[in-house]
């Protein structure tokens, strides 16, 4: 609370400073907090509601005993915001470049996307950046980190989720806890993918719930196979983007390649029997091939330290921090696949 007294008095100072709403919105979720055990006891409280929260609670400590994750006050109180998400992120990128544009915040570092508390902020910013030229995706995010500073909540936008997504997010967030690196998005948010699977996988195989295993395996699996037709068509962009070709002609080039993608993608999605959601639904542009692979870009090199590791948490989190503390450049070369396995040296042999 001093912390965010702090900054509200600074930002009160600055015009149009993007830092008061963000830590508006953030005092807005601590204010809310309630306790898990006094909101599953509220006689107000829907059983289905009260059934999620115990659920929750019971893999809350499962993250703590079998994860490794930090047994802190993160995640052991809930708070209903009356809303559908709790921030909107902003994604950019120019109109012929895969790079996207960052946003550096004293906190978090640089990262690839910019979060509002207000949709209608986020609105704004995507029409001003739209303006400038750059191609832009806004999407709602139902979960965020602080990285354990203000104890975050369990939050009622995270009840969309059937029970296997809510206790992956859990174990997501809590993963920037334990490894995060500023500037370098891609990195922290496969880290935390990977944690999120691997827990999941621990978590039901102790349940002994082999059906939801099944279920989440071939979730994982139709991810996993999305991200490849993303990857692909980025390499291509990529080659056009490079390309000579008048800009007309590249625009043309751009778009086709998008609409295949679209294409593919919805044909991927009816082969296994889902309807199209998310970050691939809509027009497609660069933005939102972004933040498509920003969460699964590194997860196949993380698999593999995982691997390495015979399934130790511990020998992954270390060198997972090994990674971490190499410099971007050097971190983006030993996440390849040859150089992981010589990176991975000090973990145990399969």
């Amino acid at each position: 609370m001093a912390r965010l007294s702090v900054t509200l008095l600074l930002c009160a100072t600055l015009t149009g400073c993007y830092y008061l709403q963000a830590a508006s919105g953030q005092l807005e979720v601590i204010r809310k907090r309630e306790s898990l055990d006094e909101v599953i006891a509220d006689p107000n409280t829907s059983p289905e509601l009260a059934a999620r929260l115990h659920l929750l609670d019971e893999a809350r400590d499962f993250s703590v005993s079998s994860l490794g994750l930090p047994d802190n006050n993160s995640y052991r109180t809930y708070a209903d915001l009356e809303r559908d998400y709790v921030v909107w992120n902003v994604f950019a990128a120019p109109e012929f470049s895969l790079e996207p544009k960052v946003w550096c915040f004293p906190v978090a570092g640089c990262v690839s996307y910019r979060g509002y508390f207000s949709q209608d902020r986020a609105a704004k910013e995507a029409a001003r950046l739209k303006k400038e030229g750059f191609d832009v995706a806004v999407g709602g995010v139902a979960a965020y980190s602080t990285l354990g500073r203000f104890s975050d909540p369990i939050l009622s936008t995270m009840m969309r989720w059937d029970d296997i997504d809510l206790v992956a997010v859990l174990f997501h967030e809590l993963a920037h806890q334990v490894v995060y690196v500023k500037d370098d998005s891609a990195f922290n948010e496969s880290f935390a993918t990977a944690v999120e699977e691997f827990g999941v996988q621990l978590w039901l195989e102790e349940r002994g719930e082999q059906e939801k295993m099944a279920e989440y395996v071939a979730g994982r699996e139709l991810q996993q196979s999305l991200t490849e037709l993303v990857m692909k068509a980025r390499e291509d962009l990529h080659g056009v983007y490079e390309s000579d070709v008048e800009l007309e002609y590249k625009r043309v080039l751009k778009r086709e390649r998008l609409q295949t993608l679209a294409a593919d993608v919805a044909d991927e999605l009816q082969r296994n029997g889902k309807e199209a959601a998310g970050w691939l639904t809509g027009e497609l542009n660069n933005a939102r091939l972004i933040s498509t692979t920003l969460y699964e870009g590194n997860l196949p090199s993380f698999r593999a330290l995982y691997g390495r590791c015979e399934r130790d948490i511990d020998c992954f989190y270390t060198e997972a921090k090994k990674l971490a503390d190499l410099d971007y450049d050097d971190r983006k070369a030993a996440l390849s696949s040859s150089d992981l396995l010589r990176f991975g040296s000090g973990a145990n042999e399969q």
